[in-house]
């Protein structure tokens, strides 16, 4: 287990930033945080990364939990902030070579992460002089120079063209394939670009959990499915199914059926079918925009 929070609560004074925030993130899984402002997510990835505590709770990076073991965690980890901590008085390959020397790893490490982030043709130029992509770039260099098993990224690709993003986020898919990644942003095409599960956290709490394709399928915190039979039947023997919540009649065949999000219904569903010897013609999950599920999960 790469990441792994346990019932986190971090309070400042009266104000509650995190409330029992527990989640599990293995290698390879790329993890988009998502939220309003205020919600928590700086917080949390400052535990994550050892630059706070918690108030009570745990958090564990590749098994070493972060508070007892501050020094040995960190080295586990690359860290991107949002706002790019470069020396732009410095050659890229000066800049790396200090961080390297920090990270106490060898020139062999330098020139893998120049190769792996694209920097080769810039390594001889003042970082002050990079374009925006560029210097995102650099900063990604720093943050993998030590080869960490975590990758906590938070609004990497701010301010960048659109030729620009799409670079950094095929960068940071490749290094996703090998290492577990956290990437904090507001930016919702970047999420279905680059992730393959999100956590919503909205004032302190984790509101959603799932899977690009499981939170597609969800409205406020329902899934709707459209079903379509052989036959006309009653929607009231529909809505008697388990964890249906309400039945919509669209047609004499068709009907949307609207769930518990944490529910599929579907197999309730053909198997009503199979009880009363009805043909399930189709069957299709209603997909939202996740801006749409976004703006739903943490209104007011």
């Amino acid at each position: 287990m790469s990441i792994e929070v346990i019932h986190i609560n971090k309070s400042y004074g009266n104000q509650k930033a995190l409330q029992e925030v527990s989640f599990k993130i293995n290698q390879g899984e790329i993890v988009g945080l998502l939220g309003p402002n205020g919600a928590g997510k700086s917080t949390l990835m400052k535990i994550l990364t050892g630059y706070i505590s918690t108030t009570t709770g745990s958090a564990k990076i590749c098994g070493l939990e972060v508070d007892e073991n501050s020094i040995k965690s960190k080295h586990k980890i690359g860290y991107l902030p949002e706002h790019n901590p470069l020396y732009e008085d410095m050659y890229v390959s000066e800049y790396l070579k200090f961080t390297a020397d920090i990270q106490k790893v060898s020139q062999d490490s330098i020139n893998e992460v120049i190769e792996k982030t694209g920097l080769k043709q810039e390594q001889h130029k003042l970082i002050g002089s990079l374009s925006k992509g560029y210097q995102q770039r650099v900063g990604l260099a720093q943050a993998l120079i030590h080869n960490p098993e975590v990758l906590i990224l938070d609004e990497p690709s701010t301010g960048l063209d659109p030729n620009q993003l799409v670079e950094i986020r095929n960068l940071i898919k490749e290094i996703g394939k090998e290492k577990t990644v956290i990437l904090s942003t507001h930016i919702m095409q970047e999420v279905e670009a680059v992730c393959n599960r999100v956590i919503i956290i909205n004032k302190g709490r984790i509101i959603a959990d799932k899977s690009i394709e499981e939170l597609h399928q969800v409205v406020g915190n329902q899934k709707i499915i459209t079903v379509e039979f052989d036959q006309s039947i009653d929607i009231k023997n529909l809505n008697r199914l388990k964890n249906i919540i309400k039945v919509e009649e669209l047609n004499n065949r068709q009907y949307r059926v609207i769930s518990n999000s944490e529910f599929d219904v579907r197999p309730v569903l053909f198997k009503f079918a199979v009880d009363h010897n009805i043909t399930v013609l189709q069957m299709n999950v209603e997909e939202q925009k996740i801006e749409t599920i976004f703006h739903n999960l943490t209104k007011e």
